[in-house]
């Protein structure tokens, strides 16, 4: 298999489209219609909410997938339901895999040492490892012999907290790198209060261009012969001269920017996030896409009855949005 980068690259050119759709079920976002069908089968709330989410983010993939190259999954709307949502979750990603669909599962993680490589472990790979730890374990502490089993998880590349420091990157790193996956780290995020922390001044430069150096240097210690590594960039596109600063700043890093559609960023803020090839990045967007029934010009013209043709119909306008970038 193609490291995960390098099929990201592949996924692009054969889409035509740097969007990737986030799949960010809010739950007083979704479709009314679709809400009150599920809740009158009556029973625990968990059970028919994560049931009318299952069906949302399913027919959600089932008409993107032939547009775009990913989706990213949030794993914050999925948690929220407990296990049952955890269980549609992972249904969730099983569909994007059957529908060829590269995953980001957008999970934040990070942690120090052996547990950083749990949630390494637990979310990147591929659903088809091979599984036999025999009985290495009645023998040996050595955790090698569990690094076969597969992940329940099975994601493409998942993005990851670099408050921790260095070493707390490494483990995801090695598991990237094993499992022919990613890691995007968050360098400059979307949100407005990103500047509390993240634009400290620190040794005469804000945190974030700290934070940007050590990824390039990851990527570079693991691109091979390729142009970009394992390891990536979060950047959120509402800031567009931290875009260019950062493309700058981090020429063998491949960015994945936030931010697009609702949070108001547009084409002409992620451009200079591209490189000289027009690669090395994609534009993420989610409740612009999912919730398109709910604003103009999809809500007049498809309503709520309609929404799942309003999705697909503001994924090809956000494609046609990019691609005058």
């Amino acid at each position: 298999m193609m490291p995960f980068m390098m099929r990201l690259q592949e996924a692009i050119r054969s889409k035509g489209t740097p969007l990737v759709v986030g799949i960010d079920p809010h739950l007083h976002l979704l479709p009314d219609c679709l809400l009150r069908r599920w809740s009158s089968t009556g029973g625990d709330p968990f059970q028919w909410i994560s049931e009318a989410v299952e069906e949302f983010c399913l027919s959600v993939i089932d008409r993107v997938a032939p547009l775009v190259p990913a989706v990213k999954v949030q794993s914050a709307f999925f948690e929220r339901l407990g296990p049952l949502g955890m269980v549609v979750m992972g249904r969730v990603l099983s569909s994007a895999r059957d529908h060829e669909l590269l995953v980001i599962c957008d999970v934040k993680r990070n942690d120090i040492g052996s547990t950083a490589r749990g949630y390494a472990e637990g979310f990147l790979g591929s659903e088809g490892e091979s599984c036999s730890p025999d009985q290495k374990w009645r023998k040996s502490d050595d955790e090698s012999a569990f690094q076969t089993l597969p992940s329940p998880w099975a994601s493409d590349a998942i993005t990851v907290n670099p408050y921790l420091g260095g070493d707390s990157l490494d483990p995801f790193v090695q598991v990237a790198e094993r499992s022919q996956a990613g890691i995007f780290v968050l360098v400059k995020t979307s949100n407005p209060g990103s500047k509390d922390f993240q634009d400290l001044d620190c040794s005469g430069s804000p945190l974030y261009l700290h934070v940007a150096d050590k990824v390039e240097q990851l990527s570079i210690a693991t691109r091979g012969s390729g142009p970009y590594g394992v390891v990536g960039a979060v950047v959120g596109a509402t800031f567009p001269k931290q875009v260019a600063e950062l493309r700058a700043r981090m020429p063998h890093t491949w960015i994945l920017l936030p931010g697009f559609g609702a949070q108001g960023a547009g084409s002409d803020h992620v451009r200079a996030a591209f490189d000289a090839r027009g690669s090395g990045a994609v534009v993420n967007s989610s409740r612009a896409i999912l919730f398109s029934f709910r604003n103009s010009p999809y809500a007049d013209h498809y309503g709520e009855q309609n929404w799942q043709d309003a999705v697909l119909q503001a994924t090809r306008d956000s494609i046609e949005q990019l691609s005058l970038n």
